[in-house]
């Protein structure tokens, strides 16, 4: 077990406690969401995990080492860490900011230099950033560094405290992608505060839900929207989410058309629009030779670009929203319906495309719901008028 939390209590002075008997294994490779109301003890937590608290009783595991007994900063340097307001020093290049954690470490210069140009590239940010001050970048480009810089130091234990809340929604989300991108991509276990239920929906794959220092459940996303364990859990998750409305259908691979038009990037502008024209679309996913999404091309670029000799590859717009397809419907629901998107390619764990989600598949799902709710509803009615007559 990578981290085992025991019994954990957090008592302050004048009998107030904050976490009440908190027991839980995560396993690496886990994405864990710590949920609840402000005071619930979410953050609390998270912070006896990397000793800037420290618990009143219980036991802190990690590979079974007793973290109490350690000493506390070598045990930080352990743990990525990512709050909101960033953290990034202002008087230092991004570059020195990504490598605080190695040249404490000791690595060497050349080390750290590459060690910043690989996550500079997994913040897809230009590799010229690194030589910039936090003042330079936007808030959510700042944030991207934030993020990228908890794997500094190869941590396999990532701590996110309500990382994006004062983020606006279009940010916040590109940010959610990335992050769950990389969670996927690096095996790293992360372990995640919010009080946005969207958020730990979309990225957990264990979800801990919590009310006045206590636990309330601790389930699955799936599990914890068809079987909340109580009313507190029903209130917090909120009746409106249409997950619940089809429980049978969990991830985007149950939904999904299996044969997206796609064209991969080599290939001459002309083949793109006969592509297009044969498909009918007035756009084209794009992909490599090995089908790992890689960009979208749409009518208008071609149109302007068609004599210039490009290829596919030179003129497509490789910022490209997609999910996983082993996501939760929600998350399709959400960029669909929400942001106003046509349709959403899915990929596989290796980023190949593997299928499409389009807007009328999801309005279907809607529909199907509502006309299943209206269904419910009229045979309750009926039930109720049938009592009636027998009461009567």
């Amino acid at each position: 077990m990578l981290l085992s939390l025991e019994h954990l209590h957090k008592e302050y002075p004048g009998h107030k406690v904050a976490v009440n008997d908190v027991s839980l294994d995560i396993e690496a490779g886990e994405f864990v969401c710590f949920i609840g109301t402000s005071g619930s003890g979410k953050t609390t937590v998270l912070r006896m995990i990397n000793r800037m608290l420290m618990q009143t009783s219980g036991t802190i595991l990690i590979n079974g080492e007793d973290t109490s007994k350690l000493d506390p900063v070598k045990l930080r340097r352990k743990l990525g860490y990512v709050i909101q307001n960033i953290g990034l020093m202002p008087h230092m290049t991004i570059r020195e900011n990504i490598t605080l954690v190695p040249k404490l470490l000791k690595w060497s210069q050349e080390k750290r230099n590459t060690k910043a140009v690989e996550l500079i590239k997994l913040a897809q940010l230009p590799e010229e950033f690194l030589d910039r001050y936090p003042s330079e970048l936007s808030g959510g480009q700042q944030q991207r560094i934030g993020v990228v810089r908890a794997f500094a130091a190869d941590q396999d234990i990532i701590l996110m405290d309500e990382p994006f809340g004062a983020l606006d929604p279009i940010t916040r989300e590109s940010l959610q992608d990335l992050v769950q991108d990389l969670q996927q991509r690096l095996g790293k276990t992360f372990i995640f505060v919010t009080h946005d239920m969207d958020e730990a929906l979309k990225l957990a794959t264990k979800v801990v839900i919590m009310d006045g220092g206590e636990v309330m459940q601790i389930d699955s996303p799936e599990n914890i929207l068809k079987h909340p364990a109580n009313d507190f859990v029903t209130n917090l998750i909120g009746e409106e989410r249409l997950i619940q409305a089809r429980p049978s259908v969990t991830s985007v691979g149950q939904i999904m058309l299996k044969s997206p038009i796609y064209i991969t990037q080599d290939q001459p502008l002309p083949v793109a629009l006969k592509t297009m024209h044969k498909s009918r679309v007035d756009t084209l996913l794009v992909t490599s030779d090995n089908r790992e999404l890689r960009g979208v091309l749409d009518i208008e670029t071609l149109n302007d670009e068609f004599n210039s000799g490009k290829t596919v590859g030179d003129i497509m717009d490789d910022k490209v929203f997609y999910v996983f397809e082993q996501s939760i419907v929600r998350d399709t629901v959400n960029r669909i319906l929400k942001l106003g998107y046509k349709n959403v390619p899915v990929v596989n764990k290796d980023r190949q495309l593997v299928g499409i989600v389009t807007r009328a598949t999801i309005v279907d799902m809607v529909y199907n719901a509502l006309w299943s709710q209206d269904e419910d509803a009229n045979d309750q009615t009926q039930i109720g008028n049938k009592e009636a007559d027998i009461d009567d």
